[in-house]
């Protein structure tokens, strides 16, 4: 039976929430997912000062994020409405999936706390706006089944991008970037995944310090710029990079607060941005060949998300990969910017048909689990 559905994503790069508009048959492998629209609704500079204070152990507190857990919900909700009314949807809407705001990542558990992840952006406001059941907190079945909770896209790149014939690394690059190995005819339990460093958000956080500007619009400062060569010597030391997968980041390892500490050291913003484009670049391909190059023939890399469309990050890439063919999502015929918001209306379908949508080869888990829970219609049609 068809089903329309919103997913919604709002990611670690903080420059807005994507709402993808489906029509969506079957599950598993059986999935039918049609984008009917897509929309993505600016995070207001308010909004995102907040996310970041509350984001940040020093600066964060309690009422700060309850507040703000409620406040993210009348986002999401907006963003919900914008995405039917650019559509001009009148059919019911069937459920919406939400991803949240993370505002802390620690799946390892460090200092005496336990595995844990928050993502915050009540769905009962979602819910009651729309009368629909919302599908949201992810993250947190994964990791009590052993896993990181990250990355979770990959069960929908395993529903859009396997091939019979050509196996594929889907590079996702949000504020974090991660890639998905799609073996060629592969099953479910031969994906794996994990997040290769930082994606935009190192980037952005210069471009915000030294502009003013949320990010580096067509690459053009860092096509300006030059290498400072022992900031990236320095840089390419981090130990994420070594560790083997499966393994996430996030905020708390390449985000704002370590950009500040290099920015405040350099003069020229420019060469400061080129040289964290150019070290995203460097973590992508490092990644491949400690991680991948080794045991698999690789025959397509594609990329995706906000950094898919940053001319300079993707020259870099190829330039690092001049032996493989990289592609961008537009040339699968699939949206770069919608990716992730379609991948959560993916996940909300598996859960409401009570099946198991992570990838343990991916997050580490023990097991396949069924994600999510449920914020239910709250009035009868």
């Amino acid at each position: 039976m068809r089903k329309y559905a919103v997913g919604l994503m709002s990611g670690t790069s903080l420059d807005g929430v994507d709402a993808a508009l489906v029509s969506i048959e079957g599950s598993g492998i059986d999935t039918k997912v049609n984008l009917i629209e897509f929309c993505s609704l600016d995070i207001s500079t308010e909004m995102r000062d907040k996310i970041l204070r509350a984001s940040h152990p020093d600066t964060s507190d309690v009422a700060l994020i309850t507040s703000l857990n409620m406040e993210l919900g009348d986002l999401f909700s907006s963003a919900v409405s914008e995405v039917l009314k650019k559509s001009n949807f009148t059919d019911n809407l069937d459920f919406v999936a939400s991803h949240g705001q993370t505002i802390y990542h620690m799946p390892k558990g460090v200092n005496g706390y336990v595995p844990s992840t928050l993502q915050i952006g009540d769905p009962s406001r979602i819910a009651y706006d729309h009368n629909t059941q919302v599908v949201f907190n992810f993250r947190a079945m994964d990791i009590v089944a052993g896993g990181d909770g990250a990355p979770l896209v990959p069960f929908s790149e395993f529903i859009l991008y396997r091939s019979v014939t050509k196996t594929r690394l889907l590079q996702n690059i949000g504020g974090i970037g991660n890639v998905t190995i799609v073996p060629k005819n592969a099953l479910i339990s031969d994906i794996s995944a994990f997040d290769t460093g930082p994606g935009n958000m190192m980037m952005n956080a210069a471009v915000s310090y030294y502009y003013s500007e949320e990010y580096d619009k067509d690459g053009l400062y860092a096509s300006n710029g030059a290498l400072i060569q022992s900031l990236f010597d320095e840089l390419c030391t981090i130990p994420y990079l070594m560790e083997k997968p499966p393994k996430s980041t996030g905020r708390e390892l390449f985000g704002e607060d370590f950009v500040k500490t290099i920015c405040d050291q350099y003069m020229n913003a420019d060469d400061v941005i080129y040289t964290l484009t150019k070290f995203t670049a460097y973590t992508i391909a490092k990644s491949y060949r400690d991680f991948v190059f080794d045991h698999l023939e690789v025959d397509e890399i594609v990329l995706g998300g906000g950094g898919a469309y940053n001319p300079s990050l993707v020259e870099m890439i190829q330039s690092y990969l001049p032996e493989y063919t990289v592609l961008v999502q537009e040339d699968l015929g699939f949206s770069s910017d919608a990716k992730e918001a379609i991948a959560f209306a993916i996940l909300g379908n598996e859960t409401l048909s009570g099946c198991p949508s992570n990838v343990p080869g991916a997050t580490g888990a023990f097991e396949n689990v069924v994600l999510g829970q449920i914020q239910p219609r709250p009035r009868i049609k």
